[in-house]
């Protein structure tokens, strides 16, 4: 470190400044002092520079009665050092030396931004497959972790800042991962159901399981933020006795369970092949009836107009009969059955209202017979059979047959027969089923609507 001047107590002025290139804490000793070899490796002067990197911070350990008080100098920092910026140095030392005297202070750098990685490899543990709980196979695993300290307050009440030693500090990591790895992958097998040698293929899943596991412990315990945990391989000891035994029953197994999955798929293909075709002739049973239901209302309405022309027969035939009835009343009660005038003039005047009832009921009926008369006949209603998957289906009705056209049932290449046709003949080649695949013409669609005001 350079020595740059001299205060007027004979203390140096001092550059304190880290220079190195990869650390996690590095100690500041002034220019050619070893490690206590004096104490004034540990003597430090008022206005001496102090020089702070971002991603750094400088710790100022002071040693006293009740302990060690520490300041923190966080960078980017580049001044001369003043009792302003160092609250506890200030208050050891007091400002009546005028800033000549020295104080005692150790000085360590503690690396912020860099992010430090540890190979570490754990040897040979037995690990056991579920299925044979006593016969343990060797495996060993291997990887690199990333961390960094972003606590360092945390970090220093955690670790020993005097003498720090950076490899007995990454061999105190290593002992915890070891420790740490190995008791989650012998797990493994048990909680995640995983055959011992199949553990290599879910090598991101057993990955994700140990850095959950791992990353609070290693934070707790060495005051360091774990940053990523990489297992490299899950490496099995292909040698022992008992890893060509789990091997085979694995394999074994594995294409029970594949035969399993292939009878499985082909049972739900079957299922849906079944569900299937019970669903088409559930619609199409629908669609036959619908259609049986509408020829009967259009026969019913056809003979509707017979049958109340049969109603109003029987009513005359009753009223015909009553009349004829009316001149044996016996109106004088005296029962001799001779012709009885009044009787006979009841008749008459009842035979008179029949009669004019008779009268307008066959009036109605003959303006119900002339409007049949002008109302032209109902249009035939046409019903095909149709050719579905090889086997027959209908009849169905025009309306139905649109409707089979649009869901797709019904195409031109479809073979489709009704009464009076010799055989079976496409749909396209028909002529009255020709409209029922012709698209809309452009002049039969609405036009557009007017916009709004």
């Amino acid at each position: 470190m350079g020595l740059f001047g001299r205060g007027k107590g004979g203390g140096l002025m001092n550059v304190i400044r880290c220079d190195e290139q990869e650390y996690i804490v590095w100690k500041w000793r002034p220019d050619k002092q070893d490690v206590n070899s004096t104490s004034r490796e540990n003597s430090i002067r008022y206005g001496s520079s102090l020089r702070v990197k971002d991603g750094e911070v400088a710790v100022f350990v002071y040693k006293q009665d009740n302990g060690t008080l520490q300041d923190y100098i966080v960078g980017p920092y580049d001044s001369t050092i003043k009792t302003a910026n160092f609250p506890v140095l200030s208050s050891i030392v007091g400002l009546a030396f005028g800033g000549e005297s020295p104080f005692q202070a150790e000085v360590y750098f503690i690396n912020l931004a860099g992010n430090n990685q540890l190979l570490f490899s754990v040897p040979y543990f037995d690990v056991f497959d579920p299925r044979l709980p006593d016969h343990g196979v060797p495996m060993a695993v291997r990887g690199i972790i990333t961390f960094n300290i972003t606590d360092y307050k945390g970090f220093i009440k955690l670790n020993r800042l005097i003498n720090f030693d950076h490899d007995q500090f990454l061999g105190q990591i290593r002992g915890a991962l070891s420790k740490y790895v190995k008791a989650v992958v012998m797990n493994v097998p048990q909680e995640m159901e995983m055959p011992v040698v199949q553990m290599e293929r879910q090598i991101l899943s057993i990955n994700e399981k140990v850095e959950s596991c791992l990353k609070p412990r290693i934070e707790n315990d060495f005051g360091v933020n774990l940053k990523g945990l990489d297992i490299s391989s899950l490496e099995i000891d292909k040698d022992s006795p008992y890893y060509e035994e789990l091997r085979q029953l694995t394999a074994g197994n594995t294409a029970k369970t594949m035969n399993a999955q292939i009878d499985l798929n082909i049972k739900n293909m079957q299922d849906s092949q079944r569900i299937n075709a019970e669903n088409m002739e559930e619609t199409l049973r629908i669609q036959r009836e619908e259609g049986q239901r509408a020829q009967r209302l259009q026969t019913e309405t056809n003979f509707m107009g017979a049958h109340s022309l049969d109603q109003q027969t029987e009513v005359l035939k009753t009223g015909a009969k009553s009349l004829g009835q009316m001149g044996n009343l016996d109106a004088g009660g005296q029962g001799g059955g001779g012709m009885n005038p009044a009787g006979m003039m009841t008749g008459m005047m009842m035979g008179g209202a029949m009669g004019q009832q008779m009268a307008g009921m066959m009036q109605n009926m003959g303006q119900q017979m002339q409007g049949a008369m002008n109302t032209p006949p109902p249009m035939p209603n046409v019903l095909y059979h149709i050719s579905m998957n090889g086997a027959q289906a209908g009849p169905f009705n025009m309306q139905q047959l649109q409707q089979m056209v649009q869901n797709g049932q019904l195409t031109q290449q479809t073979y489709v027969w009704k009464q009076g046709m010799a055989n079976w003949d496409l749909a396209g080649n028909v002529q009255e089923l020709a409209l029922l695949f012709t698209p809309p013409t452009p002049g039969s669609m609405p036009p557009p609507p007017p916009p709004t005001i």
